[in-house]
């Protein structure tokens, strides 16, 4: 994120912040404190400066797209291009497997491939965000984490055209239609930007202590495509390796919105695939959604505090 473009108001703080209410008073600062109490006083912050996250967010939407000639075409250009790889690869597989390629089976990597550019998108952007912004970090006192989830946030305005996009093309060539197994997609898309906030504050915080942490981001987000069911099913690798393709807490949530949008499935059922030769391969089963949510939730809290407590060290590093 570049400080090329001013913020319109950054609220004015004393460079160490007064210690919480939460601690007794005549106690040290550095007083233990209870894990609700830490994470209200995180929360309160957060709530409070809101106003400058917002500008944030709008000042990386401007920036995205100001003098930009594709404009907000980029938003819609990311997920082609995925969209466009992957039917090479569905193609390839269907001509080795002489299985013929059908409009759903696009259509659901489609949905997928909207839910991985969000994630790579975001947390790209976010990794590098901090030391980008080193101006502001070593100036004056605000909530750091306002920086990734800025990033997160923007992507996430991104991820919306293109998703707008992609709604009218399933409507129109893949026959989607609405029904009640859709009210599982807000809880999807929650539980994905969480994920994608948890994985946003601990790379970013872990770039100012080690800055080759971009360039194993940069890695991990152009083969991590390969390990998460984007671009295939899981039931491909056979009873075993779709358990064991599962485990990545990410492909539960893409999973869960191809079945949904596209196969009309409600998620509390678990799902089984008949191959022509072999055993059953499961495809889904509830525990898989509480194994997701358990990541996000419980991961975001985690990252976001050990992003808290350190935040105060930015400066030094940086």
């Amino acid at each position: 994120m570049s400080v090329s473009e001013p913020l319109t108001q950054l609220p004015s703080k004393p460079s160490v912040p007064p210690a919480s209410s939460d601690v007794p008073n005549g106690a040290p600062d550095d007083a233990p404190r209870s894990l609700l109490a830490e994470l209200g006083e995180m929360i309160r912050e957060l709530v409070q400066y809101r106003e400058l996250l917002w500008q944030m967010v709008l000042r990386d939407i401007r920036i995205r797209y100001k003098q930009a000639v594709m404009g907000f075409g980029w938003a819609i250009f990311m997920p082609m291009m995925l969209v466009a790889a992957g039917c090479l690869v569905k193609y390839a597989l269907a001509q080795a497997a002489h299985d013929p390629l059908s409009v759903p089976r696009l259509a659901g990597m489609s949905v997928k491939a909207l839910g991985w550019a969000f994630f790579t998108g975001a947390v790209g952007f976010a990794a590098n965000s901090l030391v980008s912004n080193m101006a502001l970090v070593t100036k004056v006192y605000f909530p750091r984490e306002t920086f990734p989830l800025s990033a997160v946030l923007t992507q996430a305005f991104d991820t919306l055209i293109g998703g707008c996009v992609l709604a009218v093309f399933l409507v129109i060539f893949a026959g989607v239609a609405l029904g009640p197994v859709l009210l599982w997609v807000p809880l999807l898309l929650v539980l994905l930007i969480f994920m994608t906030a948890a994985a946003a504050l601990v790379l970013s915080c872990a770039n100012v202590f080690f800055r080759d942490v971009k360039y194993i981001v940069q890695v991990l987000l152009t083969f991590g495509v390969f390990f998460t069911p984007v671009f295939y099913e899981p039931q491909l690798f056979g009873p075993v390796g779709a358990e064991l393709m599962m485990l990545n807490p990410l492909a539960p949530l893409l999973e869960g919105l191809r079945l949904t949008i596209i196969d009309n499935h409600n998620l509390w059922e678990p799902l089984y695939y008949l191959p022509a030769e072999g055993p059953a391969v499961l495809v889904w089963q509830p525990w898989y959604l509480a194994y997701a949510a358990f990541w996000s939730i419980a991961g975001f809290f985690l990252a976001w505090r050990t992003f808290h407590r350190l935040e105060f060290a930015y400066a030094e590093y940086i």
